[in-house]
Parts: structure tokens; C-alpha cells; sequence
């Protein structure tokens, strides 16, 4: 089967509808508020947007524990509202795609409300992962024993991936208690999400990420996890994610896709052990694109970096995919924080001169990035240099990672603060004056909104729009030739350019300044043309006749 042209060199960009823009006052994003933005999207340069779940949700996970796949939370709108969004979209010729999370369900759900009311052993359990708890039958008839999980697993956001009901059975959840694991072992399960499928694409949606894809099959007997419970998203010799029986979930899904014309793709969000897994995905017959998260937690080093991107490359070739790139998510730390120290391996940004140099390397990081073949997926704030904030109240941190180890772990509220627009105070333009946004925004966001940066050709707002609004006529979606030794520090490369010339990207990671002829077409920061500096990138044009 053929790949989704549009989707092969596409910049897709990751909108946190949360904490995009609040169109009501109630201090969160919505629906509404996406579509007053859409204007800026264009203009930023972008392909398609990714919204984040905009389902019913008690939003006891930022709206991944959907209560209804086939509505709209009040908070964010209404389908009216949705179908606005998508109708205003398709007008400026941006492709929309939205989030399907089909591993769990919030404990809200109908379904799970239900097996709660059946009881122990019935039908409705069938849909979940129900168990009795160890020991149980060494108790005997009417005993109380059990008192142990099912196994040993562990929840991805700390604690025991099993709850316990008065009844004495006990249910499946490898995030939240409130995100109960759907059981895709029953074929009700699989046929009510092709038919959730249907109903977006029927919609018109243009594509669907898939949260947790590598998740939803789990090994026959649910046995002991290796280890401690092995409590990490990365699927390896885990018996609860990336199990071969995915794979013929989305060749059903496919076929589900393929059916629509225009063009329709599906994402998958694989945390998996290489890149050779992620491939998996996207054989053929499967999913057109997954997330490609090696950079995620790469050193600020060129040879770790090169090993990336041609590992990479490689893995995608083999079965006819394209590479994606992702630099940062609603997930991980922002990336000016996290590049800030990174190449030292230690801890993330920080203040004074830490800032400086993240927010440096996040520039060169976004120009490499734009310059490699494949399509690339930027978040939200990304063009704004925003960095983490780290320093949000107790009380006003929301993310379950946080209150299930006690505020041990901050968890990932500091990426998805809501961004600021304009103005030199809260809210900064995310809402009407006066309203108070869902997470407190810091004072400096005044000098980071988009107004800040809008009419500044050195901001990093400029750089992001003039870098993909080259990007865009400047490369060839295919070929990548490397100029530079495999253990540098220096990354340089070409590739073809769509005029018939070589464009070439260098990126020093190194800590001095190093000789580079070429007059720059783009640079991310000062660039004589004699000397890149360090934590720099750079492109330009090559006449090779």
C-alpha cells in the first residue's frame, strides 16, 4: 500500500488544546479558541495540527481518560464547535488530526461503570482486565484472601498498575486508577473503536495519532513483569506493551483508512526499544508514520545525533515508510530547558547562563531538525523558545505523576503551562483580560509571547516561520549525504535541493568556533560566514557546476 503523499515531509504541529487559546474566559483552551488562532498557524508555516483529546473527560489525566470517544467536553466546546474547527482548517489548507486512545478508558466510562455494577465474573468484566488477586484460591470459598495484585506490574505514573474493589477483584491500569486498560483481546473492544474510527473520518478528519499504540495487547497469562514491575513506557521484554498482536489491530485499521479518499493517515505513539521496533508499525500494510523519539534523550553530541538520525533513516528505508523527527511534546521537558544541560547528561535547564545556552541549542536543534528528510512534529510554545516551568505551586500542579509520588516528581504540568499571546501580564492574550488560566503563567512570558517576537527578525518565533517557509521550497523530500567524520562534532550534510542545487546544513555541537565556507542562507544565531560558533546551526546553497 502506498504512503500518504502530503504526510511524507509534512510539519505537523502538536496543539495542547488545554493551553492553546480560551476563547470563554474559563482560564482553559478550547475548541473555539484553535480556530481563532488558525491564521497564525499559516503564517508560522505548518501542514497539518495535532489537537490533544477534546472528549468527555473527568480530566483526571489531561483529558486521556475519555468518559465519551464520540462527544466533545463542554470545557472545549461542542461537535458544532469541532466541525467548525475542521471546516476553517480545510479553508486554509491545513490538515487536521486528532488523538484516539484506545489502550484505556476513563473509569467513568460506560462500559467500566457497568462492569462495576455486574460484579465479579460477569460479561461486562470481559471488557477489562479483571482479575482475583493472588492467593485467592488457597483461601478457599467465601475466604479474604487476595489481598495481593494480580502480577507485579507497575503503573507508568508510579504505584501499583492494579486497584482493588470491595467485591475482591481487582482491575488492569498501567497509567492512572482512573484509566481503567481496555481488554483487545474482545472483539466488542475492537469493533466499538473501528467504529469511533469511522466516526471521525466520517467527520473529515485528515489523520489520527494513536496514544499508547504499542500498549494495547497484552501477553497471554499477564505474567510477571522482569525486574520490579519494569514501570517504563519503553516496550522491550515488557509482557504489557509492544506485543506482536498489535500489528494485526492496525492492519485493521488500514484497511478502515484506506477506504477514505481524500488520503487519511494514522500515528502511532510506540515507545519501543529501537528503531527497528518503531519500524514494525509501519510496514506497509500498517500505520503510515510513528513517532521517532530518539532525540528526545540524545546527548548534545554529534556523534550521538548522526548515530540517530542514520539508524533512523535506515530502519524507515527498509520498509518504505518516512522518517519522522520530534524534538518535544506535552510529555517531556520543554527543549530549551532540557538541551541546556543535556550534553553534560545532568539534571535540566536552569537559570542564568543555562537558559542562554538551551534556548541556543534548541535553535540549532529546530534547524537540523527542519533539514533532515522526513516529517517533522513541533509543540506548542516550541517557536516561542519557551523553556519548562519548574517552579508551579503544589496546588495548582494537575498531573497524576505528581500526586502519586507525593510531589517527588514534578510530572509534566511545566510543559503545558497555556502560551502567551501578547500583553505584559496574565493571561497574556491565552484568554480575555481578567481570566485566570488553568496553570499560572510566569512573569517572563510577557518578553516570549508571539506579540514579543512577531516583528523581531531575531526572535525565535522569526527563525521557526523563515525556516519552514524555506524548508518547504528548498529541499528534495528524498537523500541525505553526509560531509562530515562519523565521531564529529560537527554534523555536516546535503542534500538536494529542489532547484537542481545542493543545499547543505552544518551544526556545530563542539565548544569552540570552527572555520565553514559558504555564504548562509539561514542561520540560528550570529553567523559571519567564516566561523560557525558553537551550539549553532546554518544553512546554504551549493552550485555544484
Amino acid at each position: 500500500m502506498a504512503q500518504v503523499r502530503w504526510a511524507q515531509d509534512a510539519v505537523i504541529y502538536e496543539v495542547y488544546v488545554r493551553s492553546f487559546a480560551d476563547s470563554d474566559g474559563d482560564g482553559q483552551g478550547d475548541l473555539a479558541g484553535v480556530a481563532s488562532r488558525l491564521d497564525y498557524l499559516v503564517d508560522l508555516g505548518v501542514d497539518a495540527i495535532w489537537l490533544t483529546p477534546f472528549y468527555r473527560s473527568p480530566m483526571a489525566d489531561g483529558g486521556y481518560d475519555v468518559a465519551d470517544y464520540r462527544d466533545v467536553d463542554p470545557r472545549f466546546g461542542t461537535l458544532a464547535d469541532f466541525d467548525k474547527l475542521l471546516v476553517d482548517a480545510h479553508e486554509r489548507d491545513l490538515r487536521v488530526i486528532i488523538d484516539i486512545v484506545p489502550n484505556h478508558c476513563s473509569d467513568q466510562h460506560a462500559w467500566f461503570q457497568a462492569a462495576l455494577a455486574a460484579g465479579p465474573g460477569s460479561p461486562e468484566r470481559e471488557l477489562f482486565h479483571f482479575r482475583r488477586g493472588r492467593n485467592a484460591l488457597a483461601a478457599g470459598p467465601g475466604g479474604d484472601g487476595g489481598e495481593a495484585p494480580p502480577n507485579n506490574w507497575q503503573s507508568i505514573f508510579r504505584g501499583p498498575a492494579w486497584t482493588r474493589l470491595p467485591d475482591g477483584d481487582w482491575y488492569l491500569h498501567l497509567f492512572a486508577p482512573e484509566q481503567p486498560d481496555l481488554n483487545w483481546d474482545h472483539p466488542v473492544v475492537r469493533a466499538e473503536f473501528a467504529d469511533i474510527l469511522r466516526f471521525w473520518l466520517d467527520r473529515g478528519v485528515d489523520g489520527v495519532r494513536i496514544d499508547v499504540a504499542h500498549g494495547l495487547v497484552k501477553a497471554p497469562g499477564l505474567p510477571d513483569a522482569p525486574g520490579p514491575g519494569a514501570a517504563i513506557l519503553v516496550g522491550d521484554e515488557n509482557p504489557y506493551f509492544d506485543q506482536d498482536g498489535v500489528h494485526d489491530i492496525y492492519r485493521s485499521w488500514r484497511s478502515i483508512l484506506d477506504a477514505y479518499v481524500p488520503e487519511r493517515i494514522a500515528v502511532a505513539e510506540a515507545w519501543v526499544h529501537d528503531v527497528a521496533r518503531m519500524a514494525r508499525y509501519v510496514r506497509p500494510d500498517e500505520l503510515h508514520q510513528s513517532f521517532n523519539f530518539g532525540f528526545l534523550g540524545a546527548l548534545w553530541q554529534g556523534s550521538e545525533c548522526r548515530r540517530i538520525i542514520d539508524s533512523s533513516l535506515s530502519a524507515m528505508e527498509s520498509v518504505g515508510a518516512p522518517t519522522t523527527w520530534v524534538l518535544s511534546n506535552h510529555d517531556v521537558i520543554r527543549q530549551a530547558s532540557r538541551l541546556a544541560t543535556v550534553a553534560e547528561g545532568s539534571g535540566h535547564g536552569g537559570a542564568g547562563d543555562e537558559v542562554a545556552v538551551g534556548l541556543r541549542r534548541a535553535r540549532a536543534a529546530i534547524m537540523l531538525m527542519l533539514a533532515l528528510p522526513g516529517s517533522v512534529y513541533l509543540y506548542q510554545g516550541e517557536e516561542l523558545g519557551l523553556p519548562e516551568v519548574f517552579d508551579l505551586p503544589a496546588d495548582a500542579r494537575q498531573d497524576p505523576i505528581f500526586s502519586r509520588t507525593g510531589g517527588k516528581e514534578l510530572g509534566r504540568d511545566g510543559c503545558r503551562v497555556p502560551l502567551p499571546w501578547s500583553g505584559t501580564q496574565p493571561p497574556y492574550g491565552f484568554g480575555p483580560d481578567g481570566s485566570t488560566p488553568w496553570l499560572p503563567q510566569p512573569p517572563l512570558w510577557s518578553e516570549m509571547s508571539v506579540a514579543a517576537q512577531q516583528t523581531d527578525p531575531d526572535s525565535t518565533l522569526s527563525l521557526y516561520r523563515t525556516a519552514m517557509q524555506l524548508r518547504r521550497g528548498l529541499f528534495h523530500p528524498q537523500g541525505l549525504t553526509w560531509l562530515s567524520d562519523k565521531d564529529a562534532d560537527v554534523l555536516v550534510f546535503e542534500r538536494p535541493g529542489r532547484d537542481g542545487r545542493m543545499v547543505r546544513c552544518a551544526v556545530n555541537q563542539s565548544t569552540t568556533a570552527v572555520d565553514l565556507p559558504g555564504r548562509p542562507l539561514l542561520a540560528s544565531g550570529p553567523f559571519t560566514g567564516d566561523e560557525l560558533p558553537p551550539d549553532t546551526a546554518v544553512w546554504w546553497v551549493v552550485d555544484l557546476a
